[in-house]
């Protein structure tokens, strides 16, 4: 990648997602150093308070909501600007690609994400992957396309960042093992028993990382982490024997990489977005910041426990889904998807989560070389088979 910081012309920014966790943030990022970056697109799905106000702080050239209801509201308060909106899902899709555009940050919840992040690579654009569900869906299908478009994908979650840290400057150095870490989340201690009986309220307290809700449940039933090994996998061309989840409760060491010599690197910080985001607008330079330090005599112990796949059922679903391939990850993600939503409407337990998902897996109907618009059937599809079975 071409250096980010040297040249005269700031880099144009197209932040999908922008009223989420991830794009805030990156906004705040983009903020800090606006000698550098200038932002050409925002979108959102759904909140256009947020992004009527961030539209009118940074100024972009467009911006869209998914929503299209809100379309009316968000052209009447832009009036005054310059400012290019559209509404719509397709309308999203169609800003990822726009010329002038030279990074996409997809940080859009979910399925949302894979068809923005599908048009953004086939027009070339280096690409900053907050949204793993693409690669989780489709990864197969994005790992060809970014090879022939010449896309490159830089990870923004904390664990896919910290491996692509490790491996930087390791050349064609073979692969032992990447080792991703995970918090254990809000439940890591409670028995199968008291898992039977937690609220979404409770499971949305993670106890170190500040997150959406969909991605804070996730965490907390090891979902996410189930979808990490899978993104792991597409972007580390990695087998899955060669990936291994150590809970670390810390949230320090955010992953490591083991090489055919033994020798294992470890990425290290405190848990903030705003690192592995930064990293990924900046690569491969690093800019100084002021973010917090962290302090050894602080925290002066790691631990490290194997995960409980007994309570933690998601995890074991997903290592079978990557084993499976062809379109059982993309189950895994939309069954996931519904149960999560009705979770957090509490209408089904935490540990019904598992059940339900692995009752659909069972199902749906399995392809082994899907299509992009096996993909969108299969999501589609599963999302009415596992209403059905809620009710």
């Amino acid at each position: 990648m071409e250096n980010f910081i040297n040249e005269n012309k700031k880099k144009q920014i197209a932040i999908l997602g922008s009223t989420g966790s991830i794009g805030t943030q990156a906004l705040e990022v983009i903020a800090e150093n606006n000698s550098i970056f200038e932002i050409y697109a925002l979108t959102a799905n759904n909140n256009v308070n947020l992004l009527i106000e961030q539209a009118r702080k940074f100024k972009p050239e467009m911006v869209a909501i998914g929503n299209e209801d809100h379309y009316q509201m968000l052209k009447s308060a832009l009036s005054d600007l310059p400012i290019k909106v559209f509404a719509g899902i397709e309308s999203i899709a169609q800003v990822a690609e726009m010329q002038p555009i030279d990074l996409v940050l997809t940080a859009m919840v979910g399925y949302s994400g894979l068809k923005p992040t599908i048009n953004a690579i086939k027009a070339g654009k280096k690409i900053a992957l907050a949204n793993k569900e693409t690669l989780v869906v489709a990864g197969e299908l994005i790992c060809d396309l970014a090879a022939n478009y010449n896309a490159p994908i830089i990870p923004v979650d904390s664990e896919h960042s910290a491996i692509f840290q490790c491996l930087a400057g390791e050349g064609n150095n073979p692969i032992e093992k990447l080792i991703l870490t995970a918090s254990g989340g809000p439940f890591r201690t409670k028995s199968i028993q008291e898992l039977e009986n937690v609220t979404s309220a409770q499971a949305l307290k993670h106890p170190n990382w500040d997150m959406g809700a969909k991605i804070t449940i996730d965490s907390a039933s090891m979902m996410n982490k189930g979808f990490e090994i899978i993104e792991a996998k597409w972007l580390f061309g990695v087998t899955p024997d060669q990936i291994q989840v150590v809970v670390h409760p810390q949230s320090i060491i955010h992953s490591m990489v083991q090489f055919a010599d033994g020798s294992i690197k470890a990425q290290l910080g405190l848990p903030d977005m705003k690192l592995p985001i930064q990293y990924a607008l900046t690569y491969p330079e690093r800019l100084k910041t002021n973010f917090p330090r962290f302090d050894f005599s602080v925290c002066s112990q790691f631990t490290f426990e194997e995960p409980d796949l007994e309570r933690f059922r998601n995890l074991e679903l997903a290592y079978y889904a990557m084993d499976k391939g062809g379109n059982m990850p993309c189950i895994l993600n939309a069954a996931n998807e519904i149960v999560v939503s009705e979770f957090l409407k509490d209408k089904i337990g935490f540990l019904q989560m598992s059940e339900i998902i692995e009752n659909v897996m069972a199902k749906a109907d399995y392809i082994a070389k899907p299509t992009y618009d096996d993909y969108v059937k299969t999501d589609a599809l599963v999302r009415i088979l596992t209403k059905e079975l809620i009710k």
